[in-house]
């Protein structure tokens, strides 16, 4: 078989482990044209729906992968665009389902969610992870989204969804330096995502040159103030942290230094909770935790008379 057209991987993902994924969009075909999307700017802002692949094509590559490979955990639609645009979704995912026997996710922002056959075909995965950065205003800053879309049809349409799908939910939102990290617009996100009641809610970071230069990541301490809000309404469990630009390796604990920077690279961690950690494999984790400090592999945060370990975010 020559070069693969559509199917790319497999490749690691924090969220969905070894991932083999499908582009089944041109490049830049959107529904949005977001301000931090590492692929530039769209250059087809698009609300229309068309056959943009062909099925049998992509279950073909999907095959001939599979075959070779030992193991792969999900086949994830995460193409250069949004992939509910591709009218043959819905076809392709069902002789996916049919011929190959490994769970399938789709990575959308869920702006065309309230098309009812959009809806009948993402219940056909078995995760579909949904993008919130912002309502109203902020929605538009953010996303820039096509003119026929509305936020308000959209969040009605998510909620709508999460009450009758019967797989997994993710959500996703990108967190954007003097941007979004206000409290009352986290706030309005946080309601939204509480109504939708997903299995995890991801806080993502710019990590990767924007599509516009002004987008900078959130500080260290803005990240935080962001984590606790989100973990003190959504639960602690259902939060994680994307801030790295690959995800993590999860080493055994004979190495605490990348034992301790693997678990707040999911989550910031309380001090206190550190040093019990490290005390089973150190005997000077004050020591381990200062080092990592002056490496800038971390930062140390007070927030609330609490001091918490955070990842350091690489800024470009």
């Amino acid at each position: 078989m020559g070069k693969a057209r559509y199917v790319f991987g497999p490749v690691p993902s924090r969220r969905l482990g070894m991932s083999l994924g499908i582009n089944n969009v041109p490049y830049k075909t959107c529904t949005y044209s977001c301000v931090y999307c590492q692929l530039g700017r769209t250059t087809n802002l698009t609300v229309e729906r068309k056959p943009y692949s062909v099925p049998e094509k992509i279950v073909d590559e999907i095959e001939s992968i599979v075959d070779t490979q030992a193991k792969i955990d999900y086949i994830t639609f995460v193409p250069d665009g949004e992939p509910t645009l591709d009218k043959n979704l819905g076809c392709t995912a069902t002789i996916i389902k049919d011929r190959i026997d490994i769970p399938l996710a789709i990575l959308t922002n869920g702006s065309l969610i309230w098309m009812g056959d959009v809806r009948e075909e993402l219940k056909l995965f078995d995760v579909v992870s949904l993008k919130i950065d912002g309502l109203d205003g902020m929605w538009r800053r953010i996303n820039r989204p096509h003119p026929r879309l509305s936020i308000d049809m959209i969040v009605d349409a998510m909620v709508d969804f999460a009450k009758t799908y019967r797989g997994k939910i993710l959500t996703e939102t990108m967190l954007i330096h003097n941007l979004n990290i206000a409290s009352d617009i986290l706030n309005e996100v946080i309601s939204i995502i509480r109504r939708i009641d997903p299995y995890k809610v991801y806080l993502s970071v710019p990590i990767r040159p924007p599509a516009e230069q002004w987008v900078k990541p959130p500080t260290e301490e803005e990240l935080l103030v962001a984590y606790k809000a989100f973990a003190d309404r959504l639960g602690e469990g259902k939060v994680e942290v994307l801030s790295t630009p690959e995800p993590p390796k999860f080493y055994p604990p004979a190495d605490p230094v990348e034992y301790i920077l693997s678990m707040i690279a999911v989550h910031p961690l309380r001090m206190e909770y550190a040093i019990n950690i490290l005390q089973k494999h150190t005997d000077k984790p004050q020591k381990l935790i200062e080092d990592l400090v002056k490496a800038r592999k971390i930062c140390l945060v007070r927030y609330q008379n609490t001091v918490f370990l955070v990842r350091r975010i690489i800024r470009k």
